[in-house]
């Protein structure tokens, strides 16, 4: 299968980009930077895509971090800059400079050609509330009309193209993502659960968010929206204890709620003091065998 892979070159394109080339599919990167195997967004937007069986789109900014600040102007410019790749891949904007025709899309894709994107923060934190790909969201703060846009901008017409979502949860893997944050003072003995540590934490090792994505391209019968989340759920301070064990410290110093939204503001602070339960009953009923169902397990080999 002939990939095409927006933003490619980042934490999460680059193991999955490994695991597709294992397989034996043939995949061509889209990033910023030129190079072999790879087209840049400026040539997509000059030439159309190049010929290809699917598309996964992974490309977009680090919600949660703490270096980028969202004041009110970068998120009146969010929309534009995150919805704007999506297009590229689908080639939705048939308008404006820079903008790929529509009719690419049908002439790179094969008439059963597929199209996947994953984005998170889709559900409202809640402390007790049960979150499947079936349950309401998308309406209730700036991320979650985000991540409706986005949703909505990777659609295309008519049915001829299967169309897969994943909703990742907190992505976990070794040189990258979330844990690369942590690893300092958790490794100094300073970790601890963030807030309560009451709220819900989701979260993937990067082997399994790549295992989904490379499940849904091969296999034919799975479509929509699928959770990109570990069938096991833990609360914050679970998490935490877990990792401290993984590390061989005790992991029991609280970050207070106050520091959390200094460092990141109201509205990404809810993120990380208020959390979802979140399951992936649709990922599973696709057939799809977690590499690490269980955290300990995941954390253990992330840090060995």
């Amino acid at each position: 299968m002939r990939v095409l892979v927006g933003g490619g070159t980042g934490f999460i394109g680059t193991a999955l980009s490994q695991l597709l080339n294992a397989r034996g599919h043939e995949v061509t990167l889209v990033s910023r930077q030129p190079g072999p195997g790879r087209i840049t967004w400026d040539e997509l937007a000059a030439s159309g895509l190049p010929s290809c069986d699917a598309a996964v789109n992974l490309a977009g900014e680090n919600i949660l971090n703490p270096l980028r600040r969202w004041n009110e102007t970068f998120q009146k410019e969010q929309p534009l800059s995150l919805a704007l790749q999506p297009e590229f891949l689908q080639g939705r904007n048939t308008s404006g400079p820079g903008k790929v025709q529509g009719e690419n899309i049908q002439m790179a894709l094969s008439p059963n050609g597929e199209i996947l994107r994953a984005k998170g923060a889709y559900y409202q934190p809640s402390l007790t509330a049960e979150y499947d790909e079936d349950s309401p969201g998308g309406d209730f703060d700036f991320f979650s009309n985000l991540v409706t846009k986005w949703e909505a901008a990777a659609r295309l017409p008519g049915d001829s193209t299967r169309q897969v979502v994943v909703r990742s949860g907190v992505v976990l893997g070794r040189g990258g993502g979330a844990i690369g944050h942590m690893l300092l003072p958790f490794r100094l003995g300073l970790g601890g659960p963030i807030g309560s540590g009451h709220q819900f934490f989701p979260w993937i090792h990067i082997g399994d968010l790549a295992g989904i994505l490379t499940h849904a391209l091969e296999a034919n019968h799975v479509h929509g929206v699928l959770n990109g989340v570990a069938p096991s759920s833990a609360t914050n301070a679970e998490f935490a204890q877990a990792l401290g064990a993984a590390l061989g410290h005790r992991a029991f110093i609280p970050v207070p709620s106050t520091i959390v939204q200094a460092v990141f503001g109201r509205e990404r602070a809810i993120m990380l003091l208020e959390g979802q339960n979140v399951i992936p009953r649709r990922t599973l009923a696709t057939g799809y065998q977690y590499s690490f169902p269980e955290l300990g397990a995941a954390l253990k080999e992330i840090v060995a």
